[in-house]
């Protein structure tokens, strides 16, 4: 007979082969999760848990040999200022494979009151060539090396993405850098990159989705705060009155190291990821702070809106509101656990009740949002058919009045900590998943150690704690539903 221990997601515990197959006696997740907070509890736990003297033993060997999780990730990292750029260095076993990720301060939000296109178009110009090589001989270099190098715009930030060779990574970063320094800006390409935006922005005209997301960001927060979206409408004639100027001047006022992150993960070694990030940005000067929201949102009062739209087969909805607290603050932890036994994937309370027993959609979930530099918001998102709007809608208010009052409970709190915990283990189980994880980290205002601190913070958690957030920062009363497809008529009509 031969034991395996097998600690990934969902399969902890030992796999016994013996004549005739195999069987396996489960390890509770709590003793892993204990162990994060003490050996000794966890060890204690585990003698009362486990009934098998061979799975006992040989845990408790496993665990006297494993490092402990405190501070696993923080002692490893290495983050340091090189030419103004905030730089993160995670060395993993991973060997040869090399992640970045970054952000700037220079998303959609920082438009203001000028052309709301700009921001979105300049992150878009940056693959279109530099001072020193056209689009093509970028397209080509990346290629010759095997890596790969895109940037993306959001709410307030221009993303990096880049993966490459450990031996390609002074090449990554020196392209990164000239990218970001000195995009050509050819009137050829920005005159296609223009096209291109208007083609995107005309083809989410009949996205359910879409329009439901800014109808409700625009129904929840203010004129001018950072998380309001545009309209479509609005989008397309800025971009179709847009000029060079605007973009270079944008580039110009916004690009800069300052609160530039910068994140570096796998087989590398800070000293030379140091000097290549010294020697691509060096002299680079400018860049902004982020966005913090002056206006908060107006106090909640329940209301439905409607986005028409002809010959759909679904209806899109959001029902939700401002939920007046930003990631890191002291409730939002709880409530977003709360959140997830109501709305987390197949395992939550929507999906099993108004999915798989009364069948009224194929998707339901809830969540929370926009919160890393200001306040943000709470949401259910579901898709219906038009036919079956008004009852999904009502058994959708229903389950969420009935969380809202009586709470979690014990076990449900109880499982889905395990899950939530499981989940971010895995999440780091890959080169990508460590430097997406350290960015949004830094970038909510935690220090690195909260990673390693996050586990232990789940597993503590009460009851009375997630509960008594659900009902300091909801109230299913005032929330804002929007509708977005082919509605029926009765869907028109105001809520008594």
């Amino acid at each position: 007979m031969t034991t395996i221990f097998c600690a990934s997601a969902g399969m902890e515990g030992f796999w016994r082969k013996r004549r005739g197959g195999s069987y396996r006696i489960p390890i509770p997740a709590q003793v892993f999760m204990r162990y994060e907070t003490s050996k000794q509890k966890a060890s204690s736990f585990l003698r009362n848990t486990i009934a098998d003297p061979a799975a006992k033993v040989f845990v408790l060997i496993a665990l006297s040999f494993a490092s402990p999780a405190q501070a696993v990730i923080a002692d490893q990292v290495e983050r340091m200022s090189v030419a103004g750029v905030d730089l993160i260095v995670y060395p993993t076993a991973v060997k040869q494979v090399v992640t970045i990720r970054g952000a700037l301060p220079a998303g959609d939000a920082f438009a203001g009151q000028g052309n709301l296109a700009v921001p979105t178009l300049t992150g878009m110009m940056l693959d279109h060539g530099t001072m020193k090589r056209d689009k093509y001989a970028i397209a080509e270099l990346l290629e010759d090396v095997g890596a790969s190098v895109t940037f993306n715009v959001d709410g307030q930030t221009l993303g990096i993405q880049a993966k490459s060779l450990k031996k390609d990574l002074p090449v990554v970063i020196s392209l990164i850098a000239e990218q970001l320094r000195a995009p050509a800006f050819s009137p050829v390409e920005f005159e296609l990159v223009r096209k291109q935006f208007i083609g995107a922005m005309k083809g989410q005209v009949e996205n359910v989705g879409y329009r439901t997301s800014e109808a409700f960001s625009r129904a929840v927060f203010p004129v001018g705060h950072p998380n309001r979206s545009p309209s479509l409408e609005e989008l397309i004639a800025a971009a179709q009155s847009v000029t060079m100027a605007e973009v270079k001047a944008f580039h110009r006022q916004h690009y800069g190291p300052l609160h530039m992150t910068l994140v570096v993960v796998g087989d590398v070694d800070a000293i030379q990821v140091k000097r290549e990030v010294a020697r691509g940005f060096k002299g680079w000067q400018g860049g902004v702070d982020y966005l913090v929201a002056t206006d908060a949102p107006a106090p909640l009062s329940a209301g439905e809106e409607a986005v028409r739209l002809a010959e759909k087969t679904s209806v899109s909805i959001l029902l939700g509101q401002p939920t007046g607290l930003r990631y890191r603050d002291t409730d939002a932890l709880a409530l977003r656990v709360g959140t997830a036994i109501l709305g987390s994937g197949f395992t939550g309370r929507l999906m099993a009740t108004i999915r798989d027993k009364e069948g009224m959609t194929y998707g339901i979930n809830a969540r929370m949002s926009d919160d890393t530099f200001n306040d943000g918001s709470w949401t259910i998102s579901a898709t219906f058919a038009p036919q079956m709007l008004e009852d999904g809608v009502e058994s959708a208010r229903r389950e969420l009045l009935r969380w809202w009052s009586a709470g979690v409970t014990q076990k449900e709190l109880d499982d889905r900590k395990q899950n939530l915990i499981g989940s971010f283990q895995v999440g780091l189980a890959t080169t990508r998943g460590i430097a997406d994880t350290l960015l949004q980290t830094v970038l909510r205002g935690y220090d690195i150690g909260w990673l390693d601190r996050y586990p232990e913070a789940v597993a503590a958690l009460t009851r009375e704690q997630v509960n008594a957030a659900i009902r300091e920062h909801l109230d299913p009363h005032k929330m804002i539903l929007v509708k977005a497809g082919t509605l029926p008529e009765k869907a028109l009509m105001p809520a008594e």
